[in-house]
């Protein structure tokens, strides 16, 4: 469901109770973000649970849709000629794998190879001192190559396309 802010309230509460109690539902929808949606326009309507949604289009929220369908505003978000984003939720993107292709290619990616898709326990080696931002966050990202065709922070073009209509990103 991207990231929300949500008011601790009793109206909200109950939401996420019900949302809580709704695992019949997620199961067969496969999504929590489904389940989530109809329980909000439900709130709004019985309860009067008051529900704000960014626009797909933020450049300070932006997300998945925007990294997929809008590369004129990626550039500018690439180039510095929009404001730095809060938060970017790669939605709208098929599989762990690609988000964190993705956001190396973007140059968001703060993680060290050796930590990434493994368990405290792995990372630490049975030391509880050690703390997982000194083994694992890297002051500067990690920016690589995977598609020529997807947003990047600079040029991929001696990568493959993964979209089968796929087009340069940087021309």
């Amino acid at each position: 469901s991207g990231f929300y802010f949500v008011r601790a309230n009793p109206k909200t509460k109950h939401l996420f109770r019900h949302l809580l109690y709704s695992g019949d539902l997620l199961n067969a929808w496969y999504s929590h973000q489904a389940v989530l949606s109809v329980l909000l326009s439900e709130y709004n309507s019985l309860m009067g649970l008051k529900v704000k949604v960014f626009a797909k289009e933020t450049d300070l929220f932006p997300g998945g849709w925007l990294y997929h369908r809008k590369h004129s505003e990626m550039k500018r978000i690439l180039t510095g000629e929009s404001k730095d984003p809060y938060i970017f939720h790669m939605s709208w993107t098929e599989n762990k794998k690609n988000k964190v292709n993705f956001f190396q290619q973007m140059g968001e990616w703060y993680v060290r190879e050796i930590c990434a898709g493994k368990h405290y326990n792995e990372i630490a080696g049975g030391d509880s001192t050690v703390t997982l931002s000194e083994r694992c966050c890297l002051a500067e990202p990690v920016v690589k190559c995977h598609y020529r065709d997807k947003p990047s922070k600079i040029p991929c073009n001696d990568s493959p396309f993964i979209d089968k209509k796929g087009k340069p990103f940087w021309k």
